[in-house]
């Protein structure tokens, strides 16, 4: 049960009997327990229709409410506002009902969605740098999520696997190896692909080879074909083992090369319906010229965009917008998806305005969205490098997180675990640290990312989290009790303690939703910390194992609630849960 949308039907159920009116209750949780559990502020909005002060309002809507089964109290407060406390016994049930239950109380949607998730996207012939992080980590989260309530969700990488960098990669192992590719891997094809840039910034003659290298390839030259695939095998060696430490999965491989037959007629397409025209030899869309040619302006900030948007270049070339444009209508037609995310840095929100702008144009059914997301920053506030000035690898990064994560374990004396298993968790630790350090900020922020804070075992952190979840775990063990075979009819909430930590328990479902539809994992970032320091407050001050009878039961069925959740929790976030710490 979503709490939050249950009480909110009651309410707006109440308000129609007692007002004659249908009216969103505008319900909030308080920031303040001691006010209750819940705020109604519908009174304001209704003072006007009901000719009445939001005061009588209020008053008349908690006199319809009073008796109600969820609520202990119901008080108008201020000029109208009214507040909810809940009913300890119907908090109760419901917890009980929440720990019977596989899916911890959370509902599928009502409406399924065919959803492609579009994430990570590395180019080829390049190491996977922290720049990949954020798009990588938080593609994952949301496909969790969102497949936890019930969409049907197709994973794609869509690899940047075709274009110029290829004519000049084939031009610079012609020109610095002899056209000899044995012995490459990944550092040699960057290296080669940073010598060839600078040749042709410096050398029209080899620029202009390069420019044939890749028409060759286009053309289907079965020597340029080969050494394409070749680069292609030596990237996806180098970066699927880095998608195998992060734990993450793709459903679709599906690269730029894949879409090269359909640009030719997306381009034709997009002349015959008048979308974009031929200027100097090139094919563009010009947005500022929609109003005027199609009848009605391009939407947003687009209606008066002059820069165009280059589909086909005066050579002939296609650009990574026609291969986007491409590929919604291939998710469309072929994929039948309803709506497509696109995981993507927020410089790139001009782009995907754009594309989708086109892409409604054409008349394709599918909702778009750009799910954008900040730069990770070090700490005077610039992209993350090494001291050399090179953007950071992720396998580095990796390396790094894993080796700080056992230094600190090892340097604490908390754990109940050997040296060595400290070892052989430190893996888990460490990339989970990586993955909560990211997830944990608003994705629409530029973060910083710090190493000391990363491994922080005391605060809103990763290693803290799975702590917190060994922690549960080593209770059952310590009474010797299997923690999903516990059942209660009702869970007791007689003290403060135990009232705070079920109020919050209470929250998950709701959280798991708009975490998902908000595309926003911090949010289930924040709900487990608050759980977490909940119920730590609980342990200090309320007996589990000590105490006995039906208060025993019920205790054991909060704290099995408190690991259930943290364990789901950290596993939507693409965090392995630890046993022992």
């Amino acid at each position: 049960m979503r709490v939050e949308q249950h009480l909110e039907a009651r309410v707006r159920q109440t308000i129609q009997e007692a007002l004659g009116v249908d009216a969103d209750p505008l319900l909030r949780p308080t920031k303040d327990p001691a006010l209750g559990d819940y705020q109604l502020n519908a009174a304001f909005a209704l003072a006007k229709s009901q000719k009445s002060s939001p005061r009588q309002i209020a008053e008349r809507i908690a006199q319809a409410l009073q008796g109600a089964p969820e609520f202990a109290s119901v008080e108008v407060a201020g000029g109208g506002f009214i507040n909810l406390r809940l009913s300890e016994e119907w908090m109760g049930e419901v917890l009980a009902q929440m720990l019977g239950d596989q899916r911890l109380g959370v509902p599928l949607v009502s409406r399924p969605e065919r959803i492609v998730v579009d994430y990570s996207g590395p180019n080829i012939a390049k190491q996977m740098h922290v720049g990949h992080l954020r798009s990588t980590i938080l593609g994952h989260a949301i496909i969790s999520l969102l497949r936890f309530i019930g969409h049907e969700v197709i994973g794609d990488n869509h690899l940047g696997d075709w274009g110029t960098q290829f004519g000049i990669l084939i031009a610079a192992l012609r020109e610095f190896r002899g056209g000899d590719s044995s012995g490459l891997d990944i550092s040699g094809l960057e290296a080669l692909y940073r010598d060839g840039t600078r040749k042709a910034s410096e050398d029209p003659a080899f620029a202009e080879r390069a420019r044939l290298e890749l028409a060759r390839l286009q053309q289907g030259d079965a020597e340029n074909r080969a050494l394409w695939e070749r680069f292609v095998a030596l990237t996806r060696a180098e970066i699927e083992p880095i998608y195998e430490r992060l734990g993450v999965r793709f459903d679709l491989w599906l690269g730029e090369s894949f879409y090269q037959p359909m640009l030719g007629p997306t381009v034709q397409m997009l002349l015959e319906r008048g979308i974009a025209r031929e200027d100097e030899g090139a094919v563009c869309v010009f947005f500022n010229e929609w109003k005027e040619r199609l009848g009605e302006a391009a939407p947003g900030r687009l209606a008066n965009h002059k820069e165009p948007l280059i589909v086909k270049k005066r050579d002939g070339a296609y650009l990574y917008s026609t291969t986007d444009i491409a590929t919604v209508i291939y998710r469309s037609e072929e994929l039948r998806a309803n709506r497509a995310l696109y995981v993507v840095d927020m410089r790139q929100s001009l782009h995907f305005e754009q594309v989708f702008a086109i892409a409604k144009r054409l008349g394709y059914p599918i909702e778009l969205e750009h799910v954008g997301f900040g730069a990770v920053l070090d700490a005077e506030g610039k992209p993350l490098k090494t001291r050399e000035g090179k953007a950071i690898t992720l396998a580095a990064l990796l390396d790094e997180a894993e080796k700080r994560a056992f230094e600190v374990m090892k340097s604490e004396n908390i754990f109940e675990i050997s040296v060595d298993e400290m070892a052989l968790i430190a893996r888990a630790v460490g990339i989970g640290a990586v993955k909560y350090a990211d997830l944990k900020q608003n994705r629409l922020s530029d973060y910083v990312f710090d190493f000391d804070k990363l491994i922080d075992l005391k605060g809103n952190s990763g290693p803290y989290m799975q702590y917190a979840g060994a922690r549960v775990r080593s209770i059952f063990r310590k009474g010797g009790i299997d923690p999903l075979g516990l059942r209660v009819k009702r869970v007791l909430l007689q003290s403060p303690e135990e009232r705070s930590l079920g109020r919050v328990l209470l929250r998950f479902p709701e959280i798991i939703h708009r975490a998902a539809q908000a595309r926003e994992p911090h949010q289930l970032t924040d709900h487990l910390y608050a759980l977490s320091r909940e119920f730590s407050l609980f342990f200090e001050r309320c007996p589990v194992l000590r105490s006995e009878g039906a208060t025993r039961d019920s205790r054991l069925a909060l704290t099995a609630l408190v690991g259930a959740q943290i364990q789901k929790g950290l596993e939507l976030l693409g965090i392995e849960a630890v046993e022992r710490m």
